[in-house]
């Protein structure tokens, strides 16, 4: 049996530079006006390390590792026939803190409805922004601005968004859920796609509701609209493939996208809730294409070190960072010939090999790492409940 040291998903993502004193908590912030949400689909605590391991080395970290918070949370749906859950449900319990089955959209296990941190922030006069790398009608973002029993109606989805939830900032790949059959829009149709809306043209519907249609990064950079509505590939912006097929290249960088979100926002002087998602790990996990996930991860740092940025001269902005659930059973080995790799590590001679157990998804709890007033909300062993209800105390609670 060849003998390999791994490191496995049980390891955690231990807290980095940013001290525990961070402004955010500071007097005078007494609750957060501003709530990035940021998510690595897919994103458990291997994947969190394969991606540190393999950009900075042993005695580097990741700039989403350096949060003075650090907290493992559950995953586990209310499903009476699953126990590991899918982005529907466990988005569902991120957004609203109520479990709810597999496939479900903002309801719970019953089918009713239930209120999402994003629809409080809009009641309580915010902005609010959903930016992904998937469909931006995808489970992950659905689930803080829609209601319908299943995932798969997105055309009904992108209707909720424009009569009801009315996110102010929708930036992410998807276009062929807002156009009717027979329209190809602005992005050609692979193999296998086609417009597909049930809804009629919804990209007209969101310009006559007041958005700014953008289909491009130059349309994106140029845009200076209060409410704006990007759709940047078919599907997912992310080519998902096997090991030298797929590859990590959306037209429209996530660090653009969140630079563009964070300006738009932050023009409201009440704050904003946005949801920023990095699809391309949990694809690429699926695939089991190591190579996939090391560029989808570094790509989400650059888009957390953007957030950074922008909370030092907003102090008042809870920043949290997670994954909905882990893809793929990833294992870190050292160099082997069986695994994908090797990937050298950084100020070594070493490599390393990736291993996988699965394409689907695992049950394991993922890290959530967290700055700004109520972060200390996260510290510990938690439920994926309790980080909505972080979120949610932020918004209208006194101090943290």
């Amino acid at each position: 049996m060849r003998k390999a040291m791994v490191l496995t998903a049980a390891a955690l993502v231990v807290a980095g530079a940013v001290p525990a004193g961070d402004t955010a908590t500071a007097a005078g912030h007494p609750r957060a006006r501003n709530i990035v949400y940021i998510q690595g689909d897919g994103m458990g605590a291997a994947q969190r390390e394969f991606v540190r391991l393999a950009t900075t080395g042993r005695a580097g970290d990741l700039v989403l590792n350096r949060l003075p918070v650090t907290g493992l949370v559950h995953t586990d749906p209310a499903d009476p026939d699953e126990l590991v859950t899918d982005s529907a449900a466990a988005a569902t319990a991120l957004a609203t803190g109520r479990k709810t089955r597999n496939g479900a959209i903002g309801q719970d296990a019953q089918g009713r409805r239930v209120q999402t941190v994003l629809e409080q922030a809009k009641r309580a006069g915010k902005s609010t922004g959903l930016v992904t790398t998937a469909q931006v009608t995808g489970a992950s973002p659905a689930a803080f601005a829609a209601h319908v029993p299943s995932r798969d109606l997105q055309s009904e989805i992108a209707l909720q968004y424009l009569t009801d939830s009315r996110p102010d900032v929708l930036l992410g790949g998807g276009e062929d859920w807002w156009l009717p059959k027979g329209d190809p829009g602005a992005w050609p149709d692979k193999p296998g796609e086609e417009s597909r809306s049930t809804q009629g043209n919804l990209i007209e519907k969101a310009k006559r509701s007041g958005y700014t249609y953008v289909r491009n990064a130059d349309e994106l950079a140029a845009a200076r609209a209060p409410r704006l509505l990007g759709l940047f590939a078919n599907e997912d912006m992310v080519d998902y493939g096997p090991d030298g097929e797929g590859a990590y290249r959306p037209k429209v960088p996530l660090v653009q996208m969140a630079r563009k979100a964070l300006d738009t926002l932050s023009a409201n002087p009440r704050g904003f809730f946005l949801f920023l998602e990095e699809e391309g790990i949990d694809g690429m996990s699926h695939e089991n294409n190591a190579h996939g996930v090391l560029d989808a991860g570094r790509a989400l740092d650059a888009a957390v070190a953007e957030v950074l940025r922008f909370t030092r001269s907003h102090p008042d902005t809870l920043v949290i960072i997670g994954g909905d659930h882990e893809t793929g059973g990833l294992s870190i080995e050292d160099a082997n010939p069986d695994g994908d790799g090797p990937f050298p590590v950084p100020g070594t001679k070493l490599s390393l090999t990736v291993g996988w157990s699965t394409g689907d998804h695992t049950g394991v709890p993922t890290p959530v790492t967290a700055t700004g007033p109520g972060s200390d909300r996260l510290d510990g062993t938690l439920d994926n409940t309790d980080v909505y209800r972080a979120m949610a105390a932020s918004l209208t609670r006194e101090g943290s």
